[in-house]
């Protein structure tokens, strides 16, 4: 099992920044691709950001790319979301997922609570 708890989201004005953090633990997420979705009440959630387990290979959604970087820090059993230049229409819930697969597919097993974005003009 996964435990995956995010933080870092909050309010910010357009233009702004913002890093979210998705802490694992339970086992070791090393092998397992990890991705951020987003969803807004109505909407689907979305894949925003993917990253590989091992290669570091990463996905972004056309809406983020060029603004937002996924990484994960495998001693600290930690990925992130840097979040540049953020828009209004990036307001969201944010969610963490682990997965077997790359990307990570709606289906999978692990998720994280989600942490509340807030992008203000």
């Amino acid at each position: 099992q996964v435990q995956l708890v995010e933080s870092g989201g909050g309010s910010v004005q357009a233009g702004g920044s913002r890093r979210l953090s998705c802490a694992a633990s339970g086992r070791t997420f090393r092998g397992l691709a990890m991705g951020w979705f987003r969803q807004v009440p109505g909407k689907e959630r979305e894949l925003v950001a993917a990253i590989t387990p091992y290669s570091g290979t990463t996905y972004y959604a056309d809406s983020v790319k060029g603004r937002f970087t996924i990484s994960r820090d495998s001693v600290k059993n930690t990925l992130y979301l840097q979040m540049n230049s953020l828009k209004p229409e990036d307001t969201a819930i944010y969610y963490c997922a682990a997965d077997n697969t790359f990307p990570p597919k709606e289906s999978c097993n692990y998720w994280g609570q989600g942490t509340q974005v807030t992008v203000s003009s």
